[in-house]
């Protein structure tokens, strides 16, 4: 890899800059020329980015077993192994306060994308995905300058009366999942006066149109939306969201969003952005089925993929593993009872320290109330996150759950508090420090069981994931697979519990067009070796 330099003789003198700036002061540039030096500055870094050398990168990807594939013309790009050596705006940097360094995806995925390449992330879930696509889209949205700014022209452009300016979209599959990324890019484009509207649905749609409708909000900028496709359809329809600006796409949980019925609705949403290489595209996903790759070859313009371990769905190796086997449903109350009681005891002999959390998963609605009821009939801190319950009460219960007490902490002294939750609570969601994952009842697919199962062990954590298992039909069709992922993940022990079960594992097929439909992307991807 090479890079160019600069011979010192070519530079300017310090009493040639000092006369340059005398004879040529900011008032009397160009209005381009003044433009340019206001995107320099914000582009100013303290410190000077340095990319690592050829060796260094491929022992870097060794070690995380990340694989980089992209088209046979794009020169390589080296991960970024440290914050110092991206190219951001400096008050981005505060993003990484309290981390040490880089997830391997947003290592390996930061440097392509700030270059401008459409990017392929595919990574475990808790591995840092909504930075890796929120760094460079804040950094764009930060170097374009604000919508007030002059223009070239030396006038400054209309504000819409309906949107204001909006340049980066993301669709996430859930409402608690568009909330959290949400949050976390308000906060990070508050300094920069960059401002984020959630959009989703489960509540009345009145404040969503009135954030949409004011070109600002508290004197920031309206760049961003983030939302689940069907209230972001709903809204473009109404004409109250204007995606025509849009030159950032996300697409995050792909897999997941296909697997729920959304591919015509995303469809649909990309047709209103600016098109082919006016808009940046990011796709991730925790896995790479045919599905994924039909979307990500319709959608993408020659993307460069990241896969950090494998393409297939893989358990996060933190996460201790542990089934239960019953001959029956009528055992799992007391089951879970005594498995609470023993994490108890941990928490009281100092296992672990502080308020410990355990999410306990069940398969329908009705299930996850009766469950709550029961825990709470027995003294315990819980609540509940299903999708009988309104909005606003789904999302108390979370902050309650993440927050260090509870409105009902410390009953009987346990030192637990406990989420009784459906799937909605399986992917993305960012709840620190979940001590343990107890499924009460096994999800419909083995992909729902890895998304759940990581709720724990983020963050360089260690975990706990407890299963129940009866062999119910849907359970009986799932064993092999279930086995097939602990053995993977070094729990043999805990697979041979389910030797009764039928050892055969399914061919993957997709939901809304089973095992028969195209697997042709097209393209001709390169592995790139450093």
């Amino acid at each position: 890899m090479q890079t160019k330099q600069l011979a010192v003789d070519s530079l300017p003198s310090d009493k040639d800059r000092k006369r340059k700036r005398e004879v040529e002061p900011d008032d009397a540039l160009p209005d381009v020329h003044k433009e340019k030096k206001k995107k320099k500055r914000i582009q100013d870094t303290e410190s000077t980015v340095v990319p690592i050398s050829a060796s260094e990168a491929q022992a870097f990807l060794e070690k995380h077993s990340i694989t980089i594939y992209a088209p046979p013309s794009t020169p390589s790009i080296p991960p970024a192994t440290s914050f110092d050596q991206l190219d951001i705006p400096h008050g981005l940097r505060a993003a990484f306060d309290g981390f040490k360094e880089p997830t391997p995806i947003q290592a390996a995925a930061w440097p392509w994308a700030l270059s401008g390449c459409d990017v392929i992330g595919i990574a475990e879930t808790g591995s840092g995905k909504t930075l890796a696509f929120g760094i460079p889209a804040l950094a764009r949205l930060i170097v374009a300058g604000s919508p007030q700014s002059t223009s070239e022209s030396g006038k400054k452009p209309k504000k819409s009366r309906r949107t204001g300016t909006v340049n980066v979209l993301v669709v996430a599959p859930t409402r608690e999942l568009a909330i959290q990324t949400h949050d976390t890019l308000s906060a990070l484009g508050d300094s920069f006066g960059i401002a984020s509207v959630a959009v989703y649905g489960g509540v009345d749609k009145d404040s969503q149109v009135k954030a949409l409708s004011n070109s600002s909000q508290d004197g920031k900028s309206t760049r961003i939306i983030v939302g689940t496709p069907g209230r972001i359809l709903d809204l473009v329809n109404d004409g109250t969201c204007n995606l025509s600006k849009v030159n950032y796409l996300v697409l995050d949980e792909a897999d997941r969003m296909l697997d729920k019925g959304f591919e015509n609705d995303i469809t649909a949403i990309i047709s209103h952005t600016m098109q082919g290489s006016d808009r940046q595209t990011m796709m991730f996903s925790a896995t790479w089925p045919e599905a994924v790759r039909r979307l990500a070859s319709s959608f993408l313009r020659d993307p460069v993929r990241v896969t950090v371990g494998s393409d297939d769905l893989t358990a996060n190796s933190r996460v201790e593993q542990a089934v239960e086997v019953l001959d029956d449903a009528r055992g799992k109350d007391a089951l879970l009872a005594k498995h609470l009681a023993s994490i108890a005891r941990a928490h009281k002999n100092g296992a672990t320290t502080g308020l410990t959390r355990v999410l306990v998963f069940a398969l329908y609605k009705k299930e996850a109330s009766r469950v709550e009821a029961t825990l709470k009939r027995a003294g315990h801190n819980v609540g509940a996150l299903h999708g009988d319950m309104a909005q606003t009460a789904r999302m108390a219960a979370l902050e309650r759950f993440k927050s260090s007490q509870g409105e009902d902490s410390g009953r009987k002294g346990t030192g637990l508090k406990i989420l009784v939750a459906t799937d909605v609570a399986a992917r993305g969601l960012d709840i620190p420090e979940v001590e343990a994952v107890i499924n009460y009842t096994f999800p419909l697919t083995i992909e729902d069981y890895i998304h759940r199962i990581g709720r724990t062990g983020r963050g360089g954590r260690s975990g706990r994931a407890i299963t129940f298992f009866t062999g119910d039909v849907h359970e009986r069709a799932l064993a092999g697979e279930l086995a097939r992922v602990m053995r993977d993940a070094g729990f043999g022990a805990e697979a041979d519990k389910l030797g009764k079960f039928p050892m055969t594992i399914k061919k993957k097929t997709h939901s809304s067009y089973g095992a028969f439909f195209r697997d042709d992307v097209g393209g001709v991807a390169t592995k790139i070796v450093f």
